[in-house]
């Protein structure tokens, strides 16, 4: 008891500290490439200081810590089983007569902890260093705007107004429901500022639609300030710069959305008529991280039990990066297929880690047997 108590210590640490050193590997490489392109790109703008690059690479590096995590996870799985078996430890593990499940639940449960503490706590943070990090983009790389705010009171959407920016007021629309199909808005209520940021018309309408660089309200009834009396229109039209396009983009993607913000979030989207099969997706794959690090454990350790003939470094490496290659095709496509409808949201989010799971016991199970 005490050897198995010493030794789960022991592999649990080993592991967990090559985890460590191999996440400071790639985030030191990506920031690497990731600084260098963002200083091709600010080098076409002029008055971008370096510091202000630098503290964008470093704010988007947690959300790609992320992604590297299973594969932190698998080579430093494999790295520790490799280390272990060099210094012929694994072998005096074997002879005490402990089975292949002892010595890898330590270490499955370590990666167990590490997703844990990915989904709510790395998670939130990364979201909100990446909302930053994109907000630094768009206002001096891209030049972007956001243009739309989705809430509890549904959807709201500003636009300029006027010759040019430098010169112009802006509206402030509302809309309790949206069609996507047809972008049609329904319930929509419009408000006209000046430049000084004065009131001056109020417009409320049954439905909004945006179609080739127009608004059309129907049913619209206009106030504007300083009159008594409403005034009613069949139909007004409104001139904007905005497309559908740029209206869909300037939508927050799912992963400046913390794992906590997610739920609400995708049931405010619901409610004003949005799809939310690619948010539900995000949210589901957050979940599904614990059971896939403990999957990529188990698939080290397919590669690291196998016959010493099989076991090199080379090998290894080579049968690790395939092994991530197929594991990051996998989601990756399934996800797509999620997106698309063609199969259910639980399917795309949890089939990889299960399918990776499972291919990991059955692979142990019969090397054990044989």
């Amino acid at each position: 008891m005490i050897f198995s108590s010493t030794l789960n210590r022991y592999l649990a640490k080993n592991f967990f500290l090559n985890m460590l050193l191999m996440l400071l590997v790639l985030f030191s490489i990506i920031y690497l490439f990731d600084t260098v392109e963002l200083l091709r790109r600010a080098g076409k703008k002029d008055g971008i200081p370096l510091s202000l690059v630098l503290r964008m690479g470093l704010l988007k590096l947690p959300e790609v810590g992320q992604i590297l995590f299973p594969f932190a996870i698998l080579f430093s799985a494999l790295f520790t089983f490799w280390q272990l078996t060099k210094r012929h430890e694994l072998v005096v593990v074997r002879a005490a007569g402990l089975s292949v499940w002892q010595f890898l639940m330590p270490v499955m449960m370590v990666s167990l902890l590490i997703g844990l503490f990915n989904i709510t706590i790395i998670n939130p943070v990364g979201a909100l260093l990446l909302g930053k990090f994109e907000s630094l983009e768009n206002e001096y790389l891209s030049n972007k705007k956001s243009y739309v705010t989705l809430l509890k009171e549904g959807l709201w959407l500003r636009q300029l107004q006027g010759e040019d920016a430098d010169n112009s007021g802006q509206i402030i629309l509302h809309a309790d429901y949206i069609n996507l199909t047809e972008w049609e808005l329904q319930d929509v209520m419009v408000l006209f500022f000046t430049q000084n940021n004065t009131f001056v018309r109020r417009i409320d309408a049954e439905k909004a639609r945006l179609d080739q660089g127009m608004w059309t309200f129907e049913q619209a009834i206009s106030n504007e300030a300083g009159q008594r009396q409403p005034k009613i229109y069949p139909l007004i039209a409104l001139p904007t710069e905005l497309t559908i396009k740029e209206l869909e983009e300037s939508f927050a993607s799912p992963e400046t959305l913390s794992f906590w913000a997610l739920p609400g979030f995708i049931k405010t989207m619901a409610s004003t008529g949005f799809d939310t099969t690619a948010m539900r997706i995000h949210y589901q794959s957050l979940l599904a991280q614990p059971l896939l690090f403990m999957a990529m454990i188990l698939l080290a350790a397919t590669v690291s039990l196998r016959p010493p003939r099989f076991r090199g470094t080379v090998t290894l490496i080579f049968m690790g990066v395939i092994i991530g290659f197929l594991v990051f095709f996998m989601s990756s496509f399934l996800q797509a297929l999620g997106a698309s409808h063609q199969i259910p949201v639980f399917l795309a989010a949890w089939s990889p880690a299960l399918i990776t799971f499972l291919m990991g016991v059955t692979v142990i199970l019969n090397l054990e047997d044989g």
